[in-house]
C-alpha cells in the first residue's frame, strides 16, 4: 500500500493523488481505516526530501488528516475499529467528498 501511494505521489499529478484514498480503500477493504492514513503519511514523508514540487506531498498530508477525521466519525457511529470498507460506506451515505475526486 505504501509503495503504491509513493508511486502515485511521485507522479506529481494532483488528480491521481486526489483519487488515491478512494483507490486504496477499494483495493484494501478489510484494512483498518487508519492504515490508509499511515500509507499516505509514510509515502509523503518518503518523498518530502526528494521532490522539488511539494504540491502532492502537501495534498497527501491533507488527505491523511481528512481520512483520520472520517475514521473518527465512523467510529463514533459504532464501527470500531473502522475498516476501509466502513469508510467507503460512510462516503456513500454521509460525506461523498472522497467519491467525487
Amino acid at each position: 500500500m505504501i509503495e503504491f501511494a509513493t508511486g502515485e505521489l511521485a507522479s506529481g499529478d494532483t488528480a491521481r493523488v486526489s483519487r488515491l484514498v478512494r483507490i486504496l480503500a477499494a483495493q484494501h477493504p478489510d484494512e483498518k481505516a487508519l492504515t490508509l492514513c499511515f500509507a499516505l503519511t509514510s509515502a509523503a514523508s518518503a518523498l518530502e526530501d526528494v521532490v522539488q514540487d511539494h504540491k502532492t506531498v502537501s495534498l497527501a498530508y491533507k488527505l491523511a488528516a481528512l481520512v483520520a477525521a472520517d475514521t473518527l466519525a465512523v467510529e463514533a457511529l459504532g464501527r470500531a475499529p473502522a475498516r476501509a470498507v466502513d469508510l467507503l460506506h460512510f462516503w456513500r451515505r454521509v460525506d461523498p467528498w472522497f467519491l467525487t475526486l
